[in-house]
C-alpha cells in the first residue's frame, strides 16, 4: 500500500465545482476514486478530472445526494460513457427518470440512507438531510481512522445532521445565502421563501455556527460550498463564518477555512 512521506495512507478531497449552478466533488485513496454528484456537463467534469491527472475511466463510482439538476445534470451520460457504477437510494433514482433511463442496470447500486456501505477501502455513510427532494442525503466517508463529510442542500441544521458531522476532520459544508442579500435579490417571493425555509438551504451564519461547534469535535479543515449565485458572495460567506468563529474565541491556527469555486476545480486536499 502506498504511503505519504508522513507515513499515513492517501486520502484526498477536491471540490471540482460547487454552487447553485452545479456540483461535483472528488475523493480518492490509493485504491479508490469516486465522484459525489455530477451536476455539470460531462465536458466540465472531464476537464476538471484531467487537471488533477485523473481519467474518468479510473472512477469506481458516483455517489448521488439527491435528484435536483444541479447535482445530476450529466449523471446518466457520464456513467454510460465511461461505464461507471452509480450509488443512489431508490427514491432519488425513481425521481430522476431522464437520468435513470440512461443508466445500465449493472451500474445501478442502491443504498439505504443511514446504512453504511463500502466501495473498496472507503466506508460510506449516507445520512438524511432536510431538503425538498425525494430522499436527500449527505455523506460521511471513512478511511482508516479519518472521517470527511459532505453536507449541502440543508434547510436547517438538525441535531441528527449535526451528530453525523461530529468527528469529521474535514467538511464541505453548505453556506448558501445571506438573508439580507436574499431579500434584495431578483428571486420571486416563493423562491426566496423556499431557500430560507426548513427544507431549503443553509445560511452563512448557520454554517458558521455549525463549524464553531464542530471545532470541539476534531474539525481541522472546512470548505464553504454550494453558494448561491444571486443571494451570496464568496467574500461575504467567508467573512460571516469567520465572525461566528471569532465569537467563540477560536484559534485561527486550529482551522483551515476556504470557499469552493463554482466555476473552477479547487486544490487537491490531503486529509
Amino acid at each position: 500500500m502506498n504511503k505519504t512521506k508522513e507515513g499515513s495512507t492517501m486520502f484526498n478531497f477536491c471540490s471540482l465545482y460547487s454552487g447553485s449552478s452545479g456540483n461535483s466533488l472528488f475523493v480518492e485513496t490509493e485504491n479508490t476514486k469516486v465522484l459525489i454528484d455530477a451536476g455539470v456537463s460531462c465536458k466540465k467534469i472531464e476537464e476538471a478530472l484531467s487537471s488533477k491527472g485523473v481519467s474518468p475511466k479510473d472512477l469506481n463510482g458516483i455517489l448521488i445526494t439527491h435528484e435536483h439538476t444541479d447535482h445530476v445534470q450529466s449523471l446518466g451520460l457520464f456513467s454510460k460513457k465511461y461505464d461507471i457504477p452509480v450509488f443512489v437510494n431508490k427514491e432519488t433514482l425513481d425521481n430522476m427518470p431522464k437520468q435513470k433511463d440512461k443508466l445500465s442496470d449493472k451500474n445501478i447500486n442502491l443504498f439505504n440512507v443511514n446504512e453504511k456501505f463500502e466501495i473498496n477501502d472507503l466506508i460510506i455513510n449516507p445520512f438524511s438531510i432536510p431538503h425538498d427532494a425525494a430522499n436527500p442525503c449527505g455523506f460521511n466517508i471513512f478511511k482508516d481512522n479519518k472521517k470527511i463529510s459532505v453536507a449541502t442542500d440543508i434547510g436547517q441544521m438538525t441535531k441528527d445532521v449535526l451528530k453525523n458531522l461530529e468527528g469529521s476532520s474535514f467538511i464541505l459544508l453548505e453556506s448558501n445565502y445571506d438573508p439580507e442579500v436574499l431579500k434584495c435579490s431578483s428571486y420571486p417571493y416563493n423562491l426566496k421563501y423556499r431557500i430560507a425555509g426548513p427544507k431549503g438551504h443553509l445560511s452563512n451564519s448557520m454554517a458558521g455556527k455549525t463549524i464553531s461547534y464542530l471545532l470541539s469535535c476534531g474539525l481541522k479543515r472546512a470548505i464553504l460550498g454550494h453558494l448561491s449565485k444571486n443571494s451570496n458572495f464568496p467574500e461575504l460567506a467567508y467573512k460571516t463564518v469567520l465572525e461566528e468563529l471569532m465569537g467563540t474565541n477560536y484559534d485561527e491556527n486550529s482551522l483551515s477555512l476556504s470557499v469552493a469555486s463554482r466555476d473552477n476545480p479547487g486544490n487537491l486536499i490531503q486529509i
